[in-house]
């Protein structure tokens, strides 16, 4: 049995209005469909990976509330272990999101229990975290926890994967600590020049410290450098977007699942953008994650 990846991170109930478009300040719009549907970075990498077949843990927190016990619900579904999902007071977190007919989103995240995810509950956990093969991090959970993630992984010589969603500025000192740094193209300027090309952009952050780095760019692609001077830009893959919530998403949790399986980074990140790919011709964040048959098919008609 291989190591489990382990997610530490948010877990919402997605409230998505599917509309024509994305309304303007101040204006409203007639929207087609209303869903309800388990979203949050955290427990949609986990489940990506479930259903490409690595085991994985969860590890958050929800509220005591009817979300909190459909979303504990459909994590166990899947195959997700929850035993590192705590149950608190008050309410869990829920995300707004709105879906234009192109594909295209924005969204509001209302943290509620995930707020609450802090330095005591991953101690609670450091068996759990020693144990993992991987450990995959977002910034929806306080950036204060989200680092001392980062220092018990270091101590149990855990790798970390870090998705920089939504971006905050980081300490310096943390930077060789993260193995595989993520951060798609609203979020790389944070870290790095706007004015850098992305090549270089992901030569200035691997300089850092970091093992790899995939600058993620939507429906143009993802480019992929390793500390060994390796860069390689994978045009996206051309599929029918009706749904892109989630697909960073599913593309961080596939590159995890591939790393582990000992795959060379630029095959991993093919395998990872497969996975986006399809991930975006589906509605639904979760529900739109490949599984690994799925995949596979794909993959046997896309070589890279």
């Amino acid at each position: 049995m291989p190591k489990p990846i382990v997610v530490i991170g948010s877990i919402n109930m997605d409230l998505v209005a599917r509309t024509p478009r994305i309304p303007l300040a101040g204006e409203t719009l007639t929207g087609s469909a209303f869903d309800t549907t388990s979203g949050g970075k955290g427990a949609n990498q986990a489940v990506a990976i479930a259903r490409l077949g690595h085991p994985v843990a969860m590890l958050g927190a929800l509220g005591n509330d009817v979300f909190g016990d459909a979303l504990l619900k459909s994590l166990k579904a899947e195959g997700v272990d929850t035993s590192g999902i705590s149950r608190i007071p008050g309410p869990s977190g829920v995300a707004q999101i709105q879906v234009a007919d192109n594909g295209q989103n924005s969204i509001v995240v209302v943290p509620g229990a995930n707020a609450k995810v802090d330095t005591t509950l991953l101690d609670q956990q450091k068996a759990l975290i020693a144990s993992a093969g991987m450990v995959l991090l977002q910034l929806e959970i306080p950036r204060d926890t989200v680092l001392h993630a980062i220092d018990l992984c270091a101590a149990a010589r855990v790798p970390v994967m870090l998705d920089p969603a939504p971006a905050a500025p980081l300490p310096e000192s943390l930077w060789s600590r993260i193995a595989w740094f993520t951060p798609n193209e609203t979020e790389a300027p944070v870290y790095v020049s706007a004015k850098l090309t992305v090549k270089d952009a992901a030569q200035q952050l691997i300089a850092r410290g970091l093992k790899g780095v995939v600058l993620k760019r939507g429906a143009e692609g993802a480019l992929v450098a390793a500390r060994d001077g390796r860069a390689k830009w994978l045009p996206a893959f051309k599929v029918k977007a009706i749904d892109s919530v989630g697909a960073g998403d599913c593309f961080n949790g596939a590159l995890a699942v591939a790393l582990m399986e000992g795959q060379d980074p630029i095959v991993a990140a093919h395998f990872a953008s497969a996975a986006a790919a399809l991930s975006v011709t589906r509605r639904g964040a979760q529900a739109s994650m490949p599984t690994r048959a799925e995949l596979d098919r794909f993959l046997d008609t896309h070589s890279l």
